[in-house]
């Protein structure tokens, strides 16, 4: 392994070569023309002789900034093992790819000048650092979401409540800009998405995947729906992927969408054909052959929204919410009402819990308005924990119940109903009693705020984009969930899912 002190002090030794024939130089050029000047002009001369003498000896270190495409040399390629391991926090690379590389930072340039900053997206803008990339794949994703302008007014305005809070999480991991609106892409920025292959919220955690970056999954919450928790972890993923690929989000993004080892097998299929390892050189499956495009397209059309002719939402900079921790058992409802919000809006924001109450066996985040939180937190702390949740209700056993209809009759679970009735087994008699934990007004929230499906027959001459439009969504959403392509011909009378939120 190449020791990079050594490459430091050889290329110290090159610079300071340079300068001396930058020296002589000066030298040769000032005996040549002070054999025609006088003496006070030859001592003005040479006092110009001795700052340039200075200038040249008084070099200033700079900084170099890494962004996509940008080739790193090969002493920048080789990586300390043990300091990435470190700093990785056992994240799993295949350690024979020479592609991956140690960490770097990944710091934004500063704009010329800095705009005031009016609006989130203001600050959006400022924190964008992609490079612009000229490519017939980005076009035509631009090309596809202008078709559908009602889409985008559709995204800012279901961004506007988390947008300021990812923003913060950008900026402390100094990520690009751009990255923020990842979740229109995977999302649609619908914090109940649910893919096929089971990803969930914003940022479309596997499950898997979701548990390694610490987003808890029980009966009671799924952590991949929590705004303020997956947030975090995407970002602290994205900004490992950044690491792994030095600095080119091309290939940090797609790693995001097809995992890191599909990006490692494609990357090593290129090498050994001697072909191009970038992004837009690999063969990779259509969904993320499309991802980076989509990315950058929606962030090419935001940051030009006037001369897309799509206006922004005047979303302020300021947050939205504020962050409560909670340790105690808490009905949702009662929550909502300290907060002063509705049962609607309050899910809206913690659409992570799965119950009416929050489960007192863990420690969980309450995300209310900021203007709010003061009071809530006043009206919390007179509470006492026995009045933070509502007075259980009875239901009378009828013959042939048993705890599983019970529990799905009132959305709960049977070990919850064990657990309210200190019962020891599922056997239970007509005509006792059982206790039922939770809120019932929740619960129809609960039930009504998930995205809504429908069925949509299709009509003679029916195409995904006038359909598309039809619904202000977009023609390979409604391909993804119905598992076609988007050349397939529809047929009339086929039967199609739309996803509504």
């Amino acid at each position: 392994m190449i020791n990079l002190q050594q490459n430091k002090a050889q290329l110290k030794k090159m610079h300071f070569a340079i300068q001396l024939n930058h020296l002589y130089f000066f030298t040769i050029v000032y005996s040549r023309v002070s054999m025609f000047l006088s003496n006070s002009i030859r001592s003005a001369s040479y006092l110009l002789y001795l700052i340039l003498f200075v200038t040249v000896g008084c070099t200033e270190k700079t900084t170099r900034h890494v962004y996509i495409n940008e080739l790193p040399s090969p002493i920048e390629q080789q990586v300390d093992t043990a300091s990435q391991d470190t700093e990785l926090k056992n994240f799993q690379i295949n350690p024979t790819t020479d592609n991956i590389v140690s960490e770097v930072e990944t710091k934004t340039e500063p704009k010329e000048i800095q705009k005031k900053i009016h609006s989130v997206w203001d600050r959006l803008f400022s924190l964008y650092a992609l490079p612009e990339i000229k490519n017939y794949r980005i076009d035509r994703e631009i090309k596809t979401f202008l078709k559908n302008p009602k889409y985008l007014t559709k995204i800012q305005q279901r961004a506007e409540p988390y947008l300021y809070f990812i923003l913060d999480e950008i900026e402390k991991k100094g990520l690009p800009g751009e990255l923020a609106l990842l979740p229109a892409i995977e999302s649609g920025f619908k914090p109940h998405a649910i893919s096929k292959s089971r990803a969930l919220g914003l940022w479309q955690f596997m499950p898997a995947t979701g548990r390694f970056f610490g987003l808890k999954q029980n009966w009671w919450y799924d952590g991949r729906k929590d705004i303020y928790e997956s947030t975090q972890a995407a970002t602290t993923y994205l900004k490992q992927l950044g690491n792994i690929y030095h600095g080119d989000w091309a290939l940090a993004l797609a790693s995001y969408n097809a995992g890191n080892g599909t990006i490692r097998k494609a990357i090593q299929k290129n090498k050994k054909k001697n072909l191009a390892t970038d992004y837009w050189s690999l063969s990779l499956y259509k969904e993320t052959m499309d991802y980076v495009p989509r990315l950058l397209a929606i962030a090419t059309i935001f940051a030009n929204a006037e001369q897309y002719n799509i206006p922004l939402l005047e979303t302020p900079n300021k947050p939205y919410f504020s962050a409560v921790k909670i340790q105690s058992s808490l009905d949702l409802d009662i929550a909502a009402k300290m907060a002063l919000m509705s049962t609607s809006d309050f899910l809206m924001l913690n659409p992570a819990f799965k119950r009416p109450s929050i489960d007192n066996h863990g420690a969980y985040h309450l995300l209310v308005h900021t203007d709010k939180v003061e009071y809530f937190k006043s009206k919390l702390a007179k509470t006492s924990k026995k009045d933070r949740v509502k007075p259980s209700r009875r239901h009378k056993i009828k013959s042939g119940e048993n705890l599983g209809i019970i529990a799905k009759n009132y959305n709960t679970s049977i070990y919850a109903l064990r657990q309210k009735n200190n019962l020891l087994s599922n056997t239970i008699k007509a005509g006792h009693f059982l206790l039922i934990p939770g809120s019932s007004k929740f619960s129809k929230t609960l039930a009504t705020s998930k995205n809504s499906r429908q069925i949509y027959t299709v009509k003679k001459g029916d195409t995904f984009w006038n359909i598309a439009r039809q619904f202000s969504v977009l023609s390979q959403d409604i391909a993804h969930w119905n598992n076609i392509s988007l050349s397939k011909v529809l047929q009339p009378g086929q039967k199609l899912i739309i996803e509504e939120s």
